[in-house]
């Protein structure tokens, strides 16, 4: 597996720049406009095709391809297992280009209406994908494991699936905070103990958004006003880091983490723990085609081999939670409420605005 030097385009843009840009142009960038081109390989035809040679038939084809181009915002660690596992599995190539999802997204958006098809997989956050999809940058992927994928995961439009769900947690460093301490609800965090001790991701929108649906918006807003002023809170930008920070101690609670990276870190031997308060509030991440992709059968072999149950495995066991009905997690049986990627998009600055004014601090 290669790992290219990201494009320099691609580092000049912010999540909030780059979602403004699509929201002030109702959904479509300002770059000049793409001629109507036929799917390489015949795209459109494969990916359609359910007949049982399935799996045959795109490995032949892509024998004849090139190295598979994936586009992802997946740790590198991450990604490279499944990527390992997929190569293993059919002695095929691949490279990855790996940067934040806003830049995913510009990238692959920017080079289809540049009429420059490199990528044949974006692999990265439902919401990022769901623009893909308005700005047709994917196809619609008809495949026989989508029969095993939580019903949640998949979009109607079937131009990307949910691969695996990232569950918004909350952690804590447990040679700090005592388990008998932990919060059993929002309003447990008022508690004067808390002073100084709480942390929080600077861009987590999409879990305000469902953990307020649960709360009320009145009762919801106000009771966050009142944890924030009464005890602080230090904004962050980057689950990863935040999470690191609960190990040093840095920052002894945090109110979003994401599960699988406490999970892995607790594994290793940190003193680190997650709980949920509430309800989990989770949003899928998933895997979409380009539709001009120029490996079309490598790119439809990916796409099946990420949501069967060998690729959702590689997922399980590098402590993500898979969509895949057939592999157990550790919400298996828990209720979640999951976070829809369209209303995300269509709510962006609703949620961007309130989350703001809910946690005032600059993110470090």
């Amino acid at each position: 597996m290669q790992v290219p030097s990201p494009q320099a385009a691609a580092d000049r843009i912010t999540k909030r720049q780059f979602h403004r840009m699509l929201l002030a142009a109702g959904g479509m960038l300002a770059f000049p406009a793409v001629r109507a081109q036929a799917p390489r390989g015949n795209m459109a035809e494969l990916s359609q095709y359910a007949g049982a040679d399935r799996e045959q038939r795109l490995l032949e084809g892509a024998r004849k391809e090139g190295p598979l181009s994936i586009y992802t915002s997946a740790q590198t660690d991450d990604i490279g297992a499944l990527v390992a596992g997929f190569e293993k599995r059919y002695g095929l190539k691949s490279t990855v280009w790996r940067a934040g999802s806003e830049k995913v997204l510009q990238r692959a958006v920017t080079e289809a209406r540049g009429n420059r098809f490199t990528v044949d997989v974006i692999e990265t956050n439902g919401p990022e994908l769901e623009s893909m999809h308005r700005e047709k940058v994917l196809q619609a992927v008809r495949s026989p494991h989508l029969a095993n994928i939580l019903p949640q995961a998949i979009r109607p439009h079937g131009e990307w699936v949910g691969t695996r769900l990232n569950v918004f947690v909350q952690a804590y460093n447990t040679k700090l905070v005592k388990k008998e301490e932990l919060p059993k609800t929002w309003d447990d965090l008022l508690n004067p103990r808390w002073k100084g001790r709480l942390g929080i991701e600077a861009e987590d929108q999409d879990w305000l958004a469902g953990v307020i649906g649960d709360l009320g918006e009145a009762r919801g807003i106000k009771l966050f006003k009142d944890i924030v002023a009464a005890n602080g809170i230090s904004v962050r930008k980057g689950h990863t880091l935040l999470t690191q920070l609960v190990v040093s101690g840095e920052i002894p609670f945090a109110l979003t983490v994401y599960n699988y990276k406490a999970q892995q870190l607790k594994e290793k031997g940190a003193p680190i723990d997650w709980f949920s308060v509430g309800t989990p509030i989770a949003r899928p991440n998933g895997v979409g085609v380009a539709k001009q992709a120029p490996n079309p059968h490598t790119a439809l072999l990916f796409y099946d081999y990420e949501i069967s149950e060998e690729g959702q495995r590689i997922l399980a066991g590098r402590d993500f939670v898979p969509t895949n009905t057939k592999v157990e997690t550790p919400f298996s049986k828990t209720p979640m409420k999951f976070v829809d990627a369209r209303m995300m998009l269509d709510e962006y600055q609703k949620w961007t605005r309130l989350y703001e004014e809910l946690f005032a601090a600059k993110p470090r």
